[in-house]
């Protein structure tokens, strides 16, 4: 059996006005949360925030739309602790965003995730199971100042 690395990316993929894409995990079901994934061998961190949205949202970004917030997480895994070496018991995770220019359509990857939605910033982060997912949504106004909209 191939062990995933335990190095991860979360990206948290927002609209100007700091509407969040949350996603439902298929094997967790009522567990909410951003774009996740582990690096895999030979890529950067980049490349893997690219890879993962591209395959669980369909959003096909250029890697210049991403950005790298310089936040690294260091947690226990608790979901899936199979998928790593059995001497693995925590995880580092990278923290990126993206911003889309408004709520839009997702194409979902039907085995990694049931449904969709777009939350206000707040409620967003009230709804995710990670710890390190719900700060960074509640980070997000710190990083990109919420924007009036124009009528």
């Amino acid at each position: 059996m191939k062990y995933k690395i335990p190095v991860s990316v979360l990206v948290v993929i927002h609209t100007p006005a700091l509407d969040v894409l949350l996603l439902e995990r298929a094997k967790h079901p009522g567990f909410w949360q951003s774009v996740t994934g582990s690096i895999e061998e030979g890529e950067v961190l980049l490349d893997t925030a690219q890879r993962e949205v591209h395959e669980e949202t369909g959003i096909d970004a250029s890697a210049s739309e991403f950005v790298a917030w310089n936040v690294v997480n260091n947690f226990r895994i608790s979901l899936s602790p199979e998928r790593f070496a059995p001497d693995v018991t925590h995880n580092r995770e990278n923290v990126f965003s993206l911003c889309v220019p408004a709520v839009m359509p997702i194409r979902l990857a039907p085995d990694e995730h049931l449904a969709y939605r777009w939350l206000p910033f707040r409620e967003a982060a009230a709804e995710c199971f990670s710890w390190t997912n719900r700060d960074a949504i509640l980070m997000l106004p710190l990083i990109f100042p919420l924007r009036p909209t124009t009528p």
